[in-house]
């Protein structure tokens, strides 16, 4: 991300977008080869791990670019601007908020959409589909991830970020309430709810950008990060254990949680303009 930033000031939130875009697309693709390979997860794993090891040598590729900010010695109490910074504080909290749902949606989304449709179609058949839904609502938002990062730069980060969590939360809660009805109208609102829950991962990631110094922006960036992953350690891992206990619609109506703390970190960042 400070590498991608590095190359625009005005447009980091197109910059960042088009990064997330391509993550993004990345992790719906073994959902896609997955199909080729049936039960066996073998074909999926090893195709996407070439893919991993190409991405890798690619990286040895990049270069830095014009606006790229060279941090000075380490300093451990640069960490601290995380709370003291108002701005990058709201920032991490909208970030938090959308990690709550973001990687447990990606992980289950599959598992939750054949328990959906096995209600209406044979086990084998709600599988099937299920790998297709997956893999058209994360791709759809590799693509939608890029659009907002283009209109980001124009209407304001922050709003993007918070209409994004607005359309992602209310899909999560749509889909909890159809979950086991129409495997048409489950699939659309998968979707909305694919293409809605990644395009503010972006705009958090500039946020942090545009309010730290830009020494500091690659430390503060990779902190935010680093939180956000630990938070999914215990939401993805946490998702199953409650979907045996209290069902699948129970767990996605949590995960809209994670939007709705973030709105309102964003509303106050917005107040700040």
């Amino acid at each position: 991300m400070k590498i991608a930033i590095g190359w625009g000031v005005k447009d980091r939130g197109f910059l960042v977008g088009l990064l997330v875009g391509a993550l993004t697309m990345g992790t719906a693709l073994p959902h896609l080869i997955s199909l080729g390979g049936g039960a066996d997860w073998r074909l999926a794993v090893t195709v996407a791990s070439i893919g991993a090891v190409i991405g890798g040598i690619l990286c040895l590729l990049a270069q830095v670019g014009p606006h790229h900010g060279v941090a000075t010695k380490f300093d451990p109490r640069a960490i601290g601007m995380a709370w003291t910074n108002r701005r990058v504080r709201l920032a991490y909290a909208g970030y938090l908020g959308h990690m709550w749902e973001l990687y447990a949606m990606w992980a289950w989304i599959a598992a939750i959409t054949a328990a959906s449709y096995s209600a209406s179609m044979a086990a084998m058949d709600a599988e099937y589909y299920s790998k297709v839904t997956a893999f058209t609502a994360i791709a759809m938002g590799s693509i939608a991830g890029i659009l907002a990062g283009l209109s980001a730069d124009r209407v304001g980060k922050a709003k993007v970020a918070l209409l994004s969590m607005a359309f992602s939360g209310s899909a999560a809660i749509a889909v909890a309430v159809t979950f086991g009805g129409s495997v048409w109208l489950t699939f659309i609102l998968v979707v909305i709810w694919g293409a809605t829950v990644i395009p503010d991962s972006a705009q958090f990631s500039a946020l942090v950008a545009d309010a730290s110094p830009p020494e500091l922006a690659g430390s503060l960036m990779t902190f935010q990060t680093a939180l956000g992953f630990t938070l999914t350690f215990f939401t993805v891992q946490m998702a199953p254990l409650l979907a045996a206990s209290y069902g699948w619609p129970f767990v996605i109506v949590c995960l809209a949680a994670g939007p709705a703390f973030g709105i309102v970190a964003m509303a106050r960042l917005r107040a700040m303009d």
